[in-house]
């Protein structure tokens, strides 16, 4: 099974809209999202393509393929409008391996600060909106994607593809096109 893993949205139609095709292009099975995927908070700038209505209905037509975690500028409201759960705090994810992948936002369980994590298991989260590879404290891998839509510390949109054995960090642009 591969899985496309993205982070922080923010709102951003035409965002979503190459993230739509860079699930499809990659032929994933699912696509995890970690937070973050209507509003742009007080810290961020509005993006330049913010439609947070757009990019429900267009989130809502992957529901049945999405699995998705709480971002900090997630709340109740938004479940209310998105037909999949968004307000877990982590999800698991069983690795080849014997290992974990434990999938957050990334604002509470980051590198400094990781979840309970054995020798073989990985942390994935985003909110940093700095894509990369980095060690957790315990010495685990600790994955971000960075963010699709307002990418930070000179990193480009990008996202996480596992394709069952490795994880990579993979640019959007490749299915970035001009929508209108």
């Amino acid at each position: 099974m591969k899985f496309l893993i993205a982070s922080d949205l923010h709102g951003d139609l035409n965002a979503a809209k190459a993230l739509r095709a860079a699930f499809e292009g990659e032929g994933a099975d699912r696509l995890v999202l970690l937070g973050d995927l209507l509003y742009h908070g007080p810290r961020n700038d509005l993006p330049s393509a913010y439609d947070p209505k757009g990019v429900i209905a267009l989130l809502n037509r992957l529901a049945d393929k999405i699995l998705a975690v709480r971002g900090n500028c997630d709340t109740e409201v938004d479940q209310m409008v998105l037909d999949f759960p968004i307000l877990a705090d982590y999800a698991i994810l069983p690795l080849a391996g014997g290992g974990l992948a434990y999938l957050t936002h990334g604002h509470r369980y980051h590198e400094e600060a990781p979840p309970p994590l054995q020798e073989h298991d990985v942390l994935i989260h985003g909110h940093t909106h700095v894509a990369g590879v980095t060690r957790c404290r315990g010495g685990q891998p600790c994955f971000n994607p960075g963010s699709i839509s307002m990418p930070k510390g000179g990193t480009a949109p990008s996202y996480i593809l596992y394709d069952g054995v490795d994880f990579s960090i993979r640019p959007l642009e490749a299915h970035e096109r001009t929508f209108i």
